[in-house]
């Protein structure tokens, strides 16, 4: 994961490149909050505005840049220790500056204050077993990292938006019963985590519940999504970072396995699909619709009227379907995909490049037949006989 820069590029969003896009506060809709930017703003000029909240890079630095004499100097007692020795503020601080192992995405500065962390253990339902991770919770997201003990280092294990997951309370059994809760989703495995107490447990609970409420109830305008900085992506920088904005963002209705074991995305773009036979069966008109192509399947995605929401509208396939050219058509950038079990769609591209990309990578030869055909010998060749 590369860091972004944080410097400002401009005022307004009128251009909004590459850098800027990882500069939006994306929350679980896709959307870019406003006041989320404004009190990080604060915190980066060295304001006091508000509740206390984590202080940026920026200031963390000009504070104090060496975190062992921040504990070697300040008095706390063993309940505030986290782990290693230290103290939740000083793991933040670390979260903030230091690199964290095997990392993927954005910095984890950009994700905003963190509003909640503590150590946990992770249970597996199938072997029972249970291994210790660290929880992060920001505005918008949920960090789960792993503890390397003998380097005391944090290994990365993924970020979760806050809207795409629930949160359960596992019930006790009894009075030594460990304290458990639950995340959950339609696009995420399910995690059982457990808790050092009751009093920890429920503060998990409320602040993911708390942060989900107001990530979900949102209301902001169109014009601060990010999704819709991005599409149509017409460039390839916007193809790149609509790729990274799939993997980690919601997609409503979502069916099947989480989107992020299907592989790493190999192309995407906006097109129009229609039935093949919608003239004669009266049917709808092209539906806008964007195709990502993973390395087993063809994944198609609907997008709302305003660009901030993505809806699951169905996957196929590669080894069952095959796009064909309308040669009859001269001058379109138009293809049939048929396929096994399913009417042949006619896919419209907007660009020449993509029709091009598309027809490369979902073309697939007929079976070739056998080098050698099958015939049957030829008869034998009697001998001739001695008169």
């Amino acid at each position: 994961m590369g860091c972004c820069s944080v410097t400002q590029r401009h005022t307004g969003t009128d251009e909004v490149g590459p850098d800027e896009i990882e500069l939006l506060e994306i929350s679980n809709a896709g959307l870019w909050s406003l006041a989320e930017s404004r009190l990080q703003t604060s915190t980066r000029n060295g304001t006091d505005e508000g509740p206390q909240r984590c202080p940026s890079v920026r200031h963390l630095k000009q504070e104090d840049p060496d975190p062992v004499s921040v504990r070697r100097d300040s008095k706390h007692n063993n309940s505030q220790l986290a782990v290693w020795g230290w103290t939740k503020e000083e793991l933040h601080y670390r979260l903030y500056t230091q690199p964290i192992r095997e990392w993927e995405g954005r910095a984890p500065h950009t994700y905003g204050d963190i509003i909640h962390s503590s150590s946990v253990y992770l249970h597996s339902g199938y072997t029972k077993a249970m291994s210790e991770r660290y929880l992060v919770l920001f505005s918008f997201h949920l960090l789960i990292l792993a503890l390397d003990g003998s380097n005391r280092d944090f290994i990365y294990e993924g970020i979760l938006p806050l809207s795409a997951i629930e949160v359960h309370l596992i019930p006790q059994q009894d009075s030594s019963s460990p304290h458990m809760f639950e995340i959950s989703g339609p696009m995420v495995d399910s995690k059982i985590f457990i808790c050092a107490g009751a009093a920890e447990t429920k503060a998990w609970m409320e602040n993911i519940e708390d942060r989900r409420y107001k990530s979900v109830r949102q209301q902001l305008s169109p014009s601060h999504s990010a999704l819709s900085y991005l599409v149509p992506c017409d460039e390839n920088w916007k193809k790149e970072e609509l790729k990274r904005y799939l993997l980690r963002s919601p997609i409503m209705q979502w069916e099947g396995v989480p989107i992020q074991h299907m592989g790493h995305p190999r192309y995407l773009s906006l097109v129009h699909i229609s039935n093949v036979y919608a003239k004669s069966r009266h049917l709808q008109g092209p539906q806008e619709r964007l195709l990502v192509l993973f390395p087993s399947d063809l994944l198609i995605l609907s997008l709302d009227c305003h660009r901030i929401r993505v809806k699951y509208e169905g996957r196929l396939p590669l080894k069952s379907i095959k796009a064909m050219e309308r040669s009859a058509l001269p001058g379109r950038l138009e293809f049939e995909l048929t396929g096994e079990l399913m009417e042949p769609l006619l896919v419209s591209c907007i660009y020449p490049e993509d029709y091009q990309s598309w027809i490369f990578q979902l073309q697939q030869p007929d079976k070739m037949p056998d080098s050698l055909p099958h015939h049957t010998p030829p008869p034998l060749i009697p001998k001739k006989r001695r008169s």
